[in-house]
């Protein structure tokens, strides 16, 4: 679409129309925009057809293409996962390179900034092809990781300690890439599930840290080196060979049938792969397995895994006549319908009537000043001309009009209190398992780690049936998570017997939630034309919350209490803090913080309560005006 400003004296413009998000249809009429005041600024929409349908012919039409995006979207993510993996290698540039603990500890925050800062892949996502934001994600991470895998195994000698700061960045920053193309297009494909999409995605993401740590163990017999050979080959063979299968598809309609039952399907196999998981890693710490035992329960995760891609294997096999409702969404919204067996479909009734818009608007050209205003907005109601103005929430907003939004800050804030707390416990977990006396605190990673898996996928389907049925803003979850969180912060600061377990479980939930319900929201709120930068942005959150509650606030308190038991002779120098004091401050803190979140995310959501009752008021998802840019 190709947009200019009025000019002065214009006398006949021919107009080609588009019909909101269902597609292209043509329309030719002639104007005479004469009659608008020169000081007034307008938007007058000059659409070049050829240029449209060779826009349109990339965009795949079908029932079968979405599907099959999510599918291997699937897989995308639970690549994108790679930043968790840090743990698993970290004790090697440790004792292979010799560095001390600040020097790995500033590694990893290598690791989270590269994971975290994607404004710059949120920005490609609109200009871009997802194929090639896939590539730039695999080409970083073949780099990053390539170089770690070089200095590990000693193949480079004497790599400068800024260098290798700098490839870990890159390294993890391909899962910032990868996400976004993934997250951003496939949002796009199912606009009318959005909460769905997101919770389905951001689950799988949750578990991608325990399949790397089966491959890993499994495979790689606990190898570092081989680990990160695998990281450096394994993720660009992955995303070049699902690079064209997630592509901007023509826009699921919501309405067929089978839709909520391939979901159901998803998010069933998804959980069972979950279960699976935990079961086999609780074994594991109990068990003795062997090699060939290992690699049978390493063969049935990838099957759960595939699962996703027996939807569009269904649809293939067994195809199902659509009804004349799908056969029209389908027709509209593709680019078939433009060019039909390489001829164009003329048999298109026009929006605008050459009597409507020749001889209605022409009559006023001789008439006073009031007639001229009733014509512009005569044109305006047409489509003709668009006066141009703010967007308005539920709209599509351009970065630097969201910014100036209370809604964006308020979303951000409630955000960075959620998941700002709730890695700040992830982070500490082994440490403050040992202050309650805990000896094997793997079990309390796996513990947190499957319940927000949990939480991530339950998110998403509780807050899209509630938004879909009672019209309910997303953020209520947040308020009531973040609620449920102050009492388990309250819960882990006096120590109270017998709920460690329990309060990490719940609390895996909590934090899972938080990822699941700001993916739908920013791009209800915001749009999703540029949704990719205002997730990305929103993503900040993670790393800023960890480095003010958890390096800062936490480890200060921590170090403190450990040297105030070292000194009076509570614990010998070399053993942790133990005693409820060494997190009591902090948890009371994060308590704190969590009071004012709930309080933001209760304001946010009064404030966005009329903007889900427009968006939901049928029960589904209404595509909102759009606004001139």
């Amino acid at each position: 679409m190709q947009k200019g400003h009025w000019m002065k004296n214009p006398k006949l413009l021919t107009l080609i129309e588009a019909k909101h998000s269902k597609g292209m249809l043509e329309i030719t009429s002639h104007v005479d925009v004469s009659f608008l005041p020169e000081k007034e600024e307008y938007s007058i929409l000059v659409w070049r057809k050829k240029k449209e349908e060779r826009r349109m012919l990339r965009v795949k039409g079908g029932r079968r293409p979405p599907w099959v995006g999510l599918g291997a979207a699937v897989w995308v993510q639970i690549a994108s996962g790679n930043g968790y993996t840090f743990p698993l290698y970290s004790h090697s540039l440790k004792s292979v390179l010799g560095f001390n603990q600040r020097q790995v500890t500033l590694l990893g925050v290598a690791n989270d900034i590269g994971e975290n800062v994607g404004l710059i892949p949120g920005l490609a996502s609109n200009t871009f092809p997802p194929s090639l934001i896939l590539f730039i994600g695999a080409l970083f991470s073949f780099l990053g990781f390539g170089l770690l895998y070089l200095t590990i195994s000693q193949t480079l000698h004497s790599v400068p300690y800024f260098l290798l700061w700098f490839g870990l960045a890159v390294a993890t920053n391909s899962c910032a890439w990868l996400a976004t193309a993934i997250l951003v297009t496939n949002m796009r494909n199912f606009p009318m599930s959005r909460g769905t999409v997101a919770g389905i995605l951001k689950a799988y993401g949750g578990l991608s840290a325990t399949v790397f740590t089966q491959i890993y163990s499994a495979v790689l017999h606990n190898s570092s080196s081989k680990f990160l050979l695998f990281l450096a080959i394994g993720i660009p063979v992955l995303c070049l060979s699902t690079m064209f299968l997630v592509r901007p598809c023509t826009p699921a309609s919501g309405q067929d049938s089978d839709e909520k039952g391939h979901f159901l399907f998803i998010q069933c196999s998804s959980v069972a792969l979950g279960v699976y998981i935990l079961a086999t890693t609780i074994l594991g710490n109990f068990l003795s397995i062997s090699d060939m035992v290992s690699y049978i329960l390493l063969s049935v995760t990838i099957l759960l895994l595939m699962a996703p891609l027996a939807i569009p294997i269904k649809m293939t096999l067994c195809p199902r006549k659509a009804s004349e409702s799908e056969t029209t969404e389908q027709q509209v919204g593709s680019s078939d319908f433009l060019i039909q067996n390489g001829k164009e479909n003329n048999n298109i009734e026009p929006l605008l009537s050459s009597s409507s818009s020749t001889g209605g608007l022409g009559s006023f050209n001789d008439a006073d000043g009031s007639s001229s205003e009733v014509a512009m907005l005569l044109a305006e109601g047409e489509g003709a001309v668009r006066k141009k103005r703010r967007p308005k929430r539920g709209e599509d907003f351009k970065f630097t009009e969201a910014l100036v939004k209370a809604d964006f800050w308020l979303l951000f804030f409630v955000y960075f209190v959620g998941v700002g707390t709730g890695v700040t416990v992830l982070n500490n977990l082994a440490q403050i398992g040992i202050a309650r006396g805990v000896e094997d605190t793997t079990i309390l990673l796996s513990l947190f780690s499957f319940f927000n898996f949990v939480g991530r996928l339950g998110g998403g389907v509780v807050s899209e049936h509630f938004v879909r049925t009672k019209m309910i803003p997303r953020t209520v979850w947040m308020t009531c998570t973040q609620v449920i969180m102050i009492i388990l912060y309250l819960l882990f600061a006096y120590a109270v017997n017998g709920t460690l377990y329990p309060t990490i479980a719940v609390l895996g939930v909590c934090y899972g939630v938080q990822f699941s319900i700001v993916i739908p929201t920013v791009s209800e709120l915001f749009g999703l034309k540029h949704f990719g930068l205002f997730f990305n942005f929103m993503s900040l959150g993670n790393p800023l919350g960890a480095f003010l509650f958890s390096a800062l606030l936490a480890g200060y308190i921590y170090d403190n209490e450990a040297t105030k038991q070292q000194v009076v002779g509570l614990v010998a120098s070399s053993v942790s803090c133990v005693g409820p004091n060494c997190f009591k401050l902090t948890f009371l803190t994060l308590a704190g913080v969590c009071i004012a979140g709930s309080i933001s995310s209760i304001v946010l959501t009064i404030r966005i309560k009329p903007v889900y009752q427009m968006l939901y008021s049928g029960g589904s998802f209404r595509q909102p005006p759009t606004s001139s840019d």
